[in-house]
């Protein structure tokens, strides 16, 4: 196994051996993302991983990780010298980002695996069966809202709990763990965020920007971004966000133009440094004037951009991310990239199966909590009942005992008689 491994990643994925593989950091990141979706692709069920998988997961990681150990950057360093003196040498020390994020990251890891280690003992179980349509026309209704799951994700087991639901501790601590488990989502996020910007902005994607931002944008979106009075939040109430797709969308034309204006902008200086040698006409105000403007659009763009994945902060990765991982040299970031976005997607994939059990558990109160009180008014509710306040004393001793029940959130008083 660890033979095969190495081998893929010296022949850069290319068995052929004809050189045509990918480079290094494309293959540790392939093979990083190819792991995960091998152990955790089939993450359907809140229940402790299998020794073999949590084996074959510590080892192969610490293999692609132990590529890290290497990557040094050299610091100057004051030694002292046998004479009494000093001087300056460079030495080698982990590389700061690799240093800084690489103990988080596996910190994160060990914490998302001991919450699925935690899942043992509970209270629900699963239905191998699959979503039944009928079963899900009776969430819904009972719900008030459709499940998303259940509509687009027919193939998961479904999540069973006791006809009475799940206990107070049992919800509790499944809240806790999703609280935990959102914040471990949050880090991983952030992380890849940040490398996901150091990463240099590929040529290929540069040659294929359009020559203006107006083309990126569209009409719509480049009037309102162009407008005397600008708004990223009503701009963004005003576009189609329904879907992630459509998000998605919307961030593939922003950040092109973002871009593209900052291109321009780079552009101009130069030429604006020439001219203000040779004359101090009006093409000289001119090119300032076009460059303080696409300064001026690249930084609205950028609020624009901001602002979305603020609203929208778990959308999929944009065209320039892609195309950044695709075309990365670093190896650093491709091993900080990769294995943050593993991380990210496992805790969402938890928090995904965690939100089932709870929708199942709150569509089952809800129903036995309906049913309770359709058997209660077709009883006739409290009337006719005796309802026992502020009784004499004197009456107490010819009065039959109330015997109370509880089912669920409604009181049933039943009298009987000695």
């Amino acid at each position: 196994m660890m033979k095969e491994r190495f081998a893929k990643l010296l022949l850069g994925e290319d068995m052929s051996g004809g050189g045509n593989g990918v480079c290094t950091a494309l293959a540790i990141s392939n093979a990083i993302t190819n792991l995960s979706a091998t152990l955790f692709g089939e993450l359907w069920r809140l229940e402790p991983m299998a020794s073999l998988k949590k084996a074959i997961w510590h080892r192969e990681m610490e293999w692609l990780l132990s590529v890290s150990d290497s990557i040094v950057e050299l610091v100057p360093s004051i030694q002292q010298s046998p004479s009494g003196g000093t001087y300056e040498v460079m030495v080698s020390q982990p590389r700061l980002d690799l240093y800084m994020n690489l103990p988080a990251l596996k910190k994160l890891d060990a914490t998302l695996i001991s919450i699925l280690d935690g899942f043992r003992n509970i209270e629900f179980w699963y239905d191998d069966s699959g979503i039944v349509l009928d079963e899900c026309a009776t969430y819904s209704s009972v719900c008030g809202r459709p499940s998303v799951r259940h509509e687009e994700k027919w193939w998961l087991p479904c999540p069973k709990v006791p006809s009475r639901g799940l206990s107070e501790e049992s919800i509790k601590r499944l809240q806790q763990n999703k609280e935990c488990t959102y914040q471990i989502l949050k880090a991983a996020l952030a992380i890849n965020s940040n490398v996901l910007v150091e990463m240099e902005i590929p040529t290929a994607y540069v040659e294929t920007l359009p020559k203006n931002g107006k083309d990126c944008l569209g009409d719509i979106i480049y009037r309102y971004i162009t407008a005397d009075q600008f708004s990223p939040e009503s701009l963004l109430d005003c576009l189609d966000l329904s879907s992630e797709h459509h998000t998605l969308d919307v961030a593939n034309r922003i950040e092109p133009a973002l871009h593209v204006w900052k291109l321009k902008e780079r552009k101009k200086h130069p030429n604006l440094q020439k001219s203000k040698r040779k004359s101090w006409g009006g093409k000289v105000i001119c090119l300032v004037a076009d460059a303080e403007k696409n300064q001026f659009l690249a930084q609205r763009a950028e609020t624009l951009l901001q602002s979305l994945r603020l609203r929208f902060p778990h959308f999929s990765q944009t065209a320039l991310d892609v195309s950044k991982i695709q075309y990365n040299k670093d190896v650093g970031h491709s091993i900080i990239e990769s294995y943050s976005r593993v991380m990210e997607s496992i805790a969402f994939t938890i928090i995904a199966r965690i939100d089932d059990v709870l929708y199942v558990d709150d569509a089952i109160k809800h129903n036995a909590a309906a049913e309770a009180m359709s058997i209660f008014n077709r009883a006739g509710g409290f009337k006719g009942l005796l309802i026992q306040k502020n009784v004499p004393k004197s009456l107490l001793n010819s009065t039959p005992p109330l015997y109370i029940s509880y089912c669920h959130s409604n009181l049933f008083i039943s009298t009987f008689a000695q």
